[in-house]
Parts: structure tokens; sequence; C-alpha cells
């Protein structure tokens, strides 16, 4: 079975979620069962190809051609050390979200809905899963589409008419932004005529002058604008606060964990992998300046954004939107260090914003909203919930012994590397915005007055609490095992030299 993992991390969701509507029919209330088996599965894989990987030398990967098809006439799937690492978080998060999601949905959607969400949600983990794992650019581009269209289906399905509103607009958006990417698509697939990223960049290396073709920088650029879009960069980030705010709890959590970073994931491998570090470097400095500019702009603007929120979840979106800055900046100083940091934010954030989107699914369980102000004397009635809530804040902004300060650390060291000194004082300043937001969470979390009307008067059950824990512990747990060296193994299989 371990050849086959690469294809059945994807066919297993795939095909339990196309079981669960039979299922629900002979039998109600099967489907929680059938996407926790089957997110069981995916991560157990995901799991078994990081340590395979990681064992092996750093520019090895384990490919799988489907019906025996290889590259670059088939259809392959790749994992090696960078895939890998997003594989296993979008498995792992899935995971905890299908556990935690079960006592939140009978809350928050109505009965005869729930299974169809568990179907939906189990579509949007394969849409995810496909996108990190396949090694052609078409493939990537259908697995987008069935992520995305499932992400604004499950975000359309709250019960408020907001979240109708919020998915359409995300839909609209969202469609421009996979517009961009088919039409990159279209521009490299008519310069090189081939699909798999393996035979694109053997077509380059070949012939390094198709590198000046205008095609092929207008395919860079289609595809930076799109996933921009996709992974909601600053300032092309107004589709998400609503759609965050309004989606059910459960989606909030799983999208706000998962989907920007694997759009950063996409742009990461599109701009290593298939077009390179040379081309990076001379052919498109300014894309390069106005990257940078807009990812400063992310990180600064976006916890500002959010410290005058009165809603948590939305409060949750725009500090979102301050962090992509921080996984973009990887690509822009094109550096080991600024790489790794890059890298170790996509697990610090999908751990702690997943833990965080577990406090407010809590407030909406116990309140019926996620409103900052109900979070006043949680401490005192909802312990566990409070402590997620504050090793999740201490992560966001980058208190020593969360892995939070890991990526911050390597972001700043791989600035100065980079000759870019001005963004140490940004990403400090960032962190002071972030740490006001959080605390002021903490302080009315913790500190509020005894004679204050505590909203949430005892914990959710641990169907819920449990998931949100791992998540906040996850925060901790990676400040201490070797996920820099890791990260920075991953640097290197990208091209980049020490």
């Amino acid at each position: 079975m371990q050849s086959h993992l690469p294809v059945l991390v994807i066919v297993v969701p795939l095909l339990s979620a196309l079981l669960i509507p039979v299922l629900e029919r002979a039998r109600k209330g099967c489907a929680w069962y059938v996407v926790t088996a089957a997110l069981f599965f995916a991560t157990y894989g995901a799991i078994r190809l990081l340590i395979q990987v990681a064992g092996g030398p750093i520019e090895g990967a384990v490919t799988y051609s489907l019906g025996n098809w290889s590259a670059p006439f088939g259809i392959e799937y790749v994992v090696d050390r960078v895939n890998a690492i997003v594989l296993t978080m979008v498995a792992a998060v899935g995971l905890i979200t299908a556990v935690w999601m079960r006592r939140s949905l009978v809350r928050e959607l109505p009965e005869r809905t729930q299974g169809s969400y568990y179907a939906i949600f189990l579509l949007c983990c394969t849409g995810f899963l496909g996108i990190t794992i396949t090694g052609d650019i078409f493939n990537l581009y259908v697995f987008l589409e069935i992520a995305s269209i499932t992400s604004y289906a499950l975000i359309a399905m709250g019960r408020r008419r907001q979240a109708l509103y919020a998915g359409y607009s995300y839909l609209i958006v969202g469609s421009i932004g996979a517009t961009f990417i088919l039409l990159g698509i279209g521009y490299l697939y008519m310069r090189t005529g081939i699909l798999s990223m393996s035979g694109i960049v053997a077509l380059f290396e070949a012939q390094p002058e198709l590198y000046a073709m205008s095609d092929v920088r207008t395919a860079f650029a289609f595809f930076t604008v799109g996933l921009a879009i996709k992974m909601a960069l600053f300032p092309l980030h107004g589709w998400q606060p609503s759609a965050y705010a309004q989606a059910p709890s459960a989606a909030s959590l799983f999208i706000a964990a998962t989907s920007t970073k694997v759009s950063a994931y996409v742009f990461y491998r599109l701009s290593f992998s298939v077009f390179g570090v040379a081309f990076l470097e001379s052919a498109l400095p300014s894309i390069r300046e106005g990257l940078l500019i807009m990812a400063t702009a992310a990180i600064v603007l976006g916890p500002l954004l959010a410290i005058r929120q009165t809603d948590l979840k939305r409060l949750l979106a725009y500090s979102s939107v301050g962090q992509i800055g921080y996984i973009m900046l990887g690509v822009i100083l094109l550096n080991i260090d600024g790489v790794t940091g890059g890298l170790i934010h996509f697990w610090n954030h999908a751990a702690a914003k997943g833990a965080l989107f577990c406090v407010a699914g809590a407030l909406v369980y116990r309140t019926g909203a996620a409103r900052v102000q109900d979070l006043a004397g949680m401490g005192r009635n909802a312990p566990w919930t409070a402590v997620t809530l504050t090793i999740a804040g201490c992560s966001m902004i980058g208190v020593p012994l969360t892995a939070g300060f890991w990526s911050k650390w390597y972001l700043a060291t791989g600035a100065l590397e980079a000759g870019r000194w001005i963004i140490v004082p940004v990403l400090l300043a960032s962190s002071v915005f972030t740490a006001i937001y959080v605390w002021r969470l903490l302080q009315l979390t913790w500190f509020a007055p005894k004679d204050t009307f505590a909203s949430v008067d005892r914990e959710v059950p641990w169907g819920m609490r449990a998931p949100a824990l791992v998540l906040a512990g996850a925060c901790i747990v990676f400040f201490f095992v070797p996920i820099a060296d890791i990260a920075r193994d991953a640097a290197r299989a990208l091209g980049l030299a020490s």
C-alpha cells in the first residue's frame, strides 16, 4: 500500500464523499464517521509520505503516475519535502475540524442539511489535498476548482442570509482569480506545449532563452494575480472578512486554517519549481517589488484593521490578511532563511488560526454569535477554551516558546541577509499591533471584573474542547521540534543555495 499512498490520500476522501449521500439514506447520522475515517487515513498517509521524503535525499521525491502514463504525457503526483509539509497540514487540520464540527453542526445547521455539509466538506478537503500533491498544472486547476466551488457552498450554508451573500461574493471574486490562473496555464502551454511541471522545468533548463519570452512572463503575471486573489493578499482581500464571519464555524475553521496557505503553496511551487530562482531574480524584479509592497502593507494593515473589530471571526479574518503577508515574504526575499520562515509560518498559522476559530466557534455554540464582548469572564467559566485563546494568541504575536517566534525570527534574518533591513521594523510594528488586539481579547477573557455578566457560562463539550487544545498545543510543540530543519531542507529542495 505504501507505493500507492500518493493517490490513496486523494481517492479515499473522494470516494467517501460520494458515498455519504447513499449511506445517509440507509443510516442517518453515519456521515460524521465516514468523514472522520477518511481523513484519519489521509492524515496517516500524509505523515507516512512526510517521513519517507524526509529520510531521503533533499531533492528526492515520491512520484506516482496515474494509469502508468509517465510525465509529461500523463498526470503525475509528486511528494517532496515542500508539499509533504502542506499535505500533512491540510490532512491533519481536516481531521481535527471533522472531530470538532460534530457538535457545532448540530447547533448551527438544520438536521436535513448536515449530511450534505459533510459530503461537501470532504470534497473540499479532497480538492486541497489534490492541489498540494499534483505535478500537473492543469490537474492543479481542476483540484483548485473542486476546492473553490465546495468552499463557496460551505460558506453559503450558514443559517443567516448574509452567509448566502458572502458565499456569492466569494464565488464572483474567486472565479475572477481562477480565470487569471487558467489564463496563466494557457499562456504557459502555448509556449511549452507541456502541462507537467517536471516537463516544463526540463524544457526551460534545455532552452533557457524561453524565460525571456513575453508569453512566459505574461503567464507568471497571470498566476501572480490569480493566486493573490485566492490567498487574499492585500489589497485583494475584500472577500475574506465576510466569508469568514458569516460561514458556519466549522467552515471558518477549516478554510481559515488551510485555504489561503494552499494558494500560497501553489505560488511557492510555481515560482521556484517551475519558473526558478534565476527567473525571479533577473526577469521580473518589478513584480517582486510590487509583491513586497503588498506583503508589507498586509503585515501592517491586517492587524491594524483587526484592532477595531467587534466580531471575533471578522477580527481573525483581518488578522489572516497580515499573516499571509508573512508567508509571501519568503518568496520575495529569495534566500534560505526567508523561505524557511515562510514555510514555518504555514504550520504556525494553520495551528494558531485554527485554534482561534475554535474559540470563535465555542462562542457561537454557547451564545449564538461571535461577539468579542462575549469573551468577558470566559476565563472563569471556560478555562480550557481561555487557555486555547491565550496560547494561540501568543503564537500569532511571535512570543518565544511558540512556533510564531521561529517564523518571524527567520523572516527577519532573511530580510537582513537580503539587504532589506526596512522589513525588520515592519515585522516589529506588526507584532506590536497584533499584541494590542490579542491583549484586548485576553484582558476580557481573564481580567474582566467579577461582577461582569459572563455570556459563556460553561465549557463546550470535550468533542470541541480537545481538538482546540491539540491545535494550541501544536503551537508550543513546533517551537521545540526541529521544524526549522525540516523547513530549511524544503527551502534547499526548492533550489535555493545556502
